[in-house]
């Protein structure tokens, strides 16, 4: 593990960093709790990816230099960042975006826990 010097008014302690293969990196994975909510979501962002992709494939399929082809993709590539940005947050910042409602809502649906 690497460390390196947090510094406050007068106080210097070293801080722990995690390798992501290092032992420990590897145990947060592994008990991370994903939301049922965030699955949901993930699962819809894959089905309009699809659905983008061939409304894209079919609005270019006569003009593919036409502002409504630009405007197509450009659709694809919104929903697929947003995918990729919530893939981010659950497997390197190991974070899920519904972390802070649920646990004010834990009775909710949404705010079922899956162990990953």
């Amino acid at each position: 593990m690497a460390s390196y010097f947090a510094s406050t008014a007068f106080n210097f302690k070293p801080i722990q960093t995690l390798s992501p293969s290092s032992p420990a990196a590897r145990v947060i994975r592994s008990e991370m709790r994903i939301y049922k909510g965030t699955r949901m979501r993930e699962q819809r962002l894959t089905e309009m990816i699809e659905k983008k992709v061939m409304e894209a494939k079919q609005v270019c399929g006569e003009d593919e230099t036409s502002s409504e082809c630009k405007v197509a993709w450009d659709e694809v590539e919104e929903v697929s960042q947003a995918k990729a940005d919530l893939r981010l947050k659950l497997h390197h910042l190991h974070q899920d975006p519904l972390e802070h409602f649920c646990r004010g809502n834990p009775e909710v649906d949404e705010c079922t826990v899956y162990e990953d």
